[in-house]
């Protein structure tokens, strides 16, 4: 490349800007163009069809080492979906299903056109916000168009100079955006680590603010409900102890819990058996558990009122739109048993089932997965950066869609595969994966874990045992 023998495709520095400092980092063009580009394939795969259990995708290749890629015209029908948030299997095209979503769409159009504080406030708005409150149990809620606008253009409302924001060091890039955008002071815990996170709380009490040693407006505890990387579930009762504690604030995202977790869907504070008033703002997202658009953040009804006014979102942010808001709506009178079926809580138990059923015989085989044994979320580890073009790879040639991450959404040396579970799929589904994956496993040497579970049963009921000196 430096002498001219082969085209540099990376963006570089002009010529006339080499006394400037330098826009591009030199490592990000070497991992771009040694690493990334090897394996750019197997993201950005455009699909031609609903993205429920199974989907199609549209047929590329490349002719220059994925730098560009051309369609055939082609198509790949019925790849089984593993890499969608379709947790309950509301993505869907049925008819009868959608049929109050047509009407809805023929009354009110596509689109608002406008902000919540100006002409964008409909009817409908205002019976979802209801609904949601009714559904978490809270006294009011807030619905926007975007969920990650929910978190970053929120978080500033609540917090600014003066105030402490105690984040978790593998929270979503919406939470972090929304801290840096606050302009308070941010600090950083260990992963579900109630040591680290103590820590920083006692400290912040006892040293206050740095120099001035005043004490802090606010402090606000940022967590998830499940971390979307790493399948783990917050250890939410420790944390609300710790808060109650040092009279700290709890802001909880769950995105990926509600609607997932939960004997009746409604996120980890029913999972572990807890108050939603032990929570002081409670975040989450439409576009996972109930396939559409948007979040919501519910809470007291002094709470929500601020954020009426105050948050940029609904400012500044276009509405809603109303079929989005009435997909939401019938997926929530669905989970909630008001449709008068129980198809709700039949999705959020097979969902369950499908969890844990795909989990025990991942463990079983050999494969590390990280997270909870109730988390829809299953991180398959494959740890090196060349592994994770031959797995995604072989998986399309057996007609199964999955997500593989790796640099830089996660650490360089824990490269992983991630699957998310669905209601919708079968025990067929889930076999014809599972089968797939135990070859391949083989065949790509993925099977690192050499604590597989004993077929054989314990001998003792307790777990815990002391030693003596």
């Amino acid at each position: 490349r430096a002498w001219g023998l082969e085209k540099r495709n990376i963006a570089e520095e002009r010529e006339q800007q080499k006394d400037f400092v330098p826009l591009y980092q030199d490592f990000e063009n070497f991992y771009t163009r040694n690493l990334y580009m090897r394996i750019r394939d197997n993201w950005n795969r455009p699909i031609c069809s609903v993205p429920g259990p199974q989907f199609d995708l549209m047929e590329r290749i490349t002719d220059d080492y994925n730098w560009t890629f051309r369609f055939t015209g082609r198509t790949i029908k019925n790849v089984i979906n593993m890499g969608s948030y379709n947790y309950l299997g509301f993505a869907e095209t049925d008819v009868n299903a959608l049929k109050t979503v047509t009407k809805e769409l023929q009354k009110y159009g596509t689109g608002i056109c406008s902000t919540r504080q100006e002409m964008g406030t409909l009817d409908k708005h205002v019976e979802l916000e209801k609904l949601v409150a009714k559904f978490l149990g809270v006294e009011d809620a807030m619905v926007f168009g975007m969920g990650f606008a929910t978190n970053s253009m929120n978080i500033p409302a609540l917090v600014g100079k003066g105030c402490l924001i105690l984040s978790d060091e593998l929270n979503h890039t919406s939470l972090v955006l929304g801290a840096r955008l606050s302009g308070a002071t941010i600090r950083i815990f260990k992963h579900n680590n109630m040591q680290s996170l103590e820590k920083l709380l006692r400290d912040a009490i006892i040293y206050g603010q740095p120099r001035s040693r005043r004490a802090w407006r606010k402090i606000i505890i940022l967590v998830e409900g499940i971390y979307s990387m790493e399948g783990s579930i917050v250890r939410l009762p420790e944390i609300v102890s710790l808060k109650k504690k040092y009279k700290a604030y709890l802001y909880l995202d769950e995105a990926h819990s509600i609607g997932a977790v939960g004997a009746t869907g409604r996120g980890v504070v029913e999972y572990f058996g807890m108050s939603p008033d032990d929570v002081d703002v409670l975040m989450g997202t439409f576009t996972k558990s109930f396939g559409a658009a948007g979040g919501y953040i519910a809470g007291k009804k002094d709470l929500v009122d601020f954020l009426r006014t105050h948050s940029h979102s609904a400012v500044y942010a276009t509405s809603m739109c109303p079929p989005v808001a009435e997909q939401i709506i019938r997926a929530m009178k669905c989970l909630m048993g008001l449709d008068g079926t129980t198809q709700g809580l039949q999705r959020v138990r097979q969902l369950g089932k499908n969890t844990r059923y795909f989990r025990r015989r991942l463990h079983e085989m050999g494969f590390i997965i990280y997270g909870n044994d109730d988390s829809p979320v299953v991180p398959l580890l494959l740890y090196m950066p060349g592994k994770i073009g031959a797995f995604a790879r072989r998986m399309l040639e057996k007609n199964i869609g999955v997500v593989v991450v790796g640099f830089p959404a996660t650490p360089i040396t824990e490269s992983r595969a991630r699957f998310c579970v669905s209601a919708a799929h079968t025990r067929e589904m889930l076999d014809t994966v599972l089968n797939a994956l135990d070859e391949l496993g083989d065949f790509l040497q993925l099977k690192y874990s050499r604590y597989s579970k004993s077929s054989h049963p314990e001998l003792y009921e307790e777990t815990r045992f002391e030693l003596e000196d």
